[in-house]
């Protein structure tokens, strides 16, 4: 994609911000897939990209269109999980995420027949949205915790109890 669209974009050309979001539909739509699940995937690509739209005026191009466009789509994630009301869902209770663990068969080999964009899917918003930011988009704790609201010491929590869950999603007896 040239950058001339980007800067055809911003001066109001439909067209060539058509070419920019097709440019950059397949990451946006897998964040959303990955933060949100794949039921609310599609909804969530196309508000990111409408908030693009109308927020593309104040991209500066002091980082590069993609990282600013992550960024956005992040934070419209985010936003809608606040409106929802599952921000600050704890994934598990302390006593079931130990349950969990305690009842997880011991094995030694992991059956990597389960996809694990499926096991993703199966974490609760809030830990699914920190393992996504931290463990696969390379966040920091501290700026989990900005974006979400919450302390890194939240954010570290749920990201321990994330794995935690995964490690038994993907676990099978032999």
């Amino acid at each position: 994609m040239p950058v001339n669209d980007v800067v055809l974009a911003t001066e109001g050309d439909a067209a060539a911000f058509e070419r920019v979001y097709r440019a950059h539909l397949p990451r946006i739509f897998n964040l959303a897939r990955r933060m949100a699940g794949p039921d609310a995937a599609d909804e969530l690509t196309q508000d990111v990209f409408v908030r693009a739209w109308q927020k593309l005026a104040l991209f500066r191009g002091e980082s590069s269109f993609a990282t600013w466009l992550h960024r956005l789509a992040v934070n419209v994630i985010i936003e809608r999980f606040r409106t929802l009301g599952t921000a600050r869902e704890r994934f598990l209770a302390d006593s079931e995420a130990a349950l969990d663990v305690a009842h997880a068969p011991r094995t030694k080999h992991l059956d990597l027949s389960m996809d694990l964009q499926a096991a993703i899917e199966q974490l609760p918003h809030g830990a699914r949205t920190v393992f996504v930011l931290h463990d696969v988009e390379g966040y920091k704790h501290e700026e989990i915790g900005d974006l979400l609201g919450v302390s890194s010491g939240t954010s570290k929590s749920q990201l321990h109890r994330a794995r935690q869950r995964l490690r038994v999603l993907l676990r099978k007896e032999a």
